[in-house]
């Protein structure tokens, strides 16, 4: 049995990983849902800290990682089923780089939302929300019977002539896709993650807390290194120490990446004006806001909206 403890290599942030899902332009445009396979894509070490508009099944059948969810780590390195909440702070590391096999699908919150069947089953099996649910091991006779469904979806995404019923099919197989898990379902027990790997989840627990609801009337509580390790209770040199560690970044940067991603979407995604967004996420003047961006982007905000 291949062990490795969760301390042994650095982890990218994900979103400094543009390959490993729909790059920005794309995420705000109309795809709904896609299919990969995991052996025409590099499996890499990562960590998905922020919340994500999509849902992820991952369905390894060849590889070894770690796999973590939340303060839960699971040493895969058999067959096995991932269901990942778009709120869920994950993170991957891959141990086999040349042995990668299976599939995952992304599908956005709002294919959920317009599919009341595929949500029906989603909130009755709970694959997604109840953690001792969401990590299915199955064995190598199951594998055919999983990969169907979704070599089926990835035929239906391919498909040119059809595509007026593409989703319908491929929200059907998604469908089949979780029963067929629930029929097979042997849940493993987790195994505890480091205790500095466990600040780092607080962290980003805590940055995801701040950020995800921002708006006008409950604008940006903290944004410094040294303010986010007071509410940690710990020292802002610790704090760096262990995400650096493990991401290869320090705060400073983290929490302004996640603040930048935060200013994107709201001028991509509301009408809001740019004094509104700026009060919003921490600054007090516009102009201080409109540095900051162009600084770290290249684009001015108002040249930034008026590219979507």
């Amino acid at each position: 049995m291949i062990r490795e403890t969760i301390d042994s290599k650095e982890i990218n942030t994900l979103r400094d990983l543009p390959d490993m899902i729909p790059v920005f332009r794309e995420f705000f445009e109309n795809w709904t849902i896609r299919v990969f396979n995991r052996e025409q894509h590099e499996c890499r070490n990562y960590l998905s800290p922020n919340r994500r508009e999509f849902y992820k099944i991952l369905f390894i059948t060849k590889g070894t990682g770690v796999f973590t969810m939340g303060l839960n780590t699971y040493y895969i390195e058999e067959p096995t089923m991932l269901f990942i909440h778009p709120n869920d702070i994950i993170s991957w590391k891959n141990l086999s780089e040349k042995d990668s096999g299976g599939y995952y699908v992304l599908f956005k919150k709002s294919f959920v939302n317009h599919h009341l069947q595929l949500k029906a089953i989603i909130d009755k099996f709970a694959l997604f929300t109840d953690k001792q649910k969401s990590v299915i091991r199955l064995t190598e006779e199951e594998l055919p019977r999983i990969t169907q469904y979704f070599e089926k979806m990835q035929a239906e995404e391919q498909d040119l002539i059809n595509g007026e019923y593409r989703e319908d099919a491929m929200q059907a197989f998604l469908q089949l896709l979780m029963v067929e898990s629930m029929k097979v379902a042997r849940y493993p027990k987790p195994d505890e993650v480091t205790e500095d790997y466990s600040q780092v989840h607080h962290f980003f627990n805590l940055l995801e807390k701040e950020t995800s609801g921002i708006n006008y009337t409950t604008p940006l509580r903290i944004k410094t290194a040294k303010e986010f390790a007071n509410d940690l209770r710990m020292h802002p040199n610790y704090l760096n120490a262990v995400l650096k560690k493990h991401t290869g970044q320090n705060a400073s940067t983290l929490i302004r990446n996640r603040i930048l991603d935060e200013a994107k979407a709201l001028l991509v995604q509301t009408d809001w004006s740019l004094q509104d967004i700026s009060y919003s996420i921490g600054f007090a003047e516009q102009p201080n806001f409109s540095q900051f961006f162009k600084k770290y982007t290249g684009f001015t905000p108002a040249e930034f909206r008026r590219s979507f």
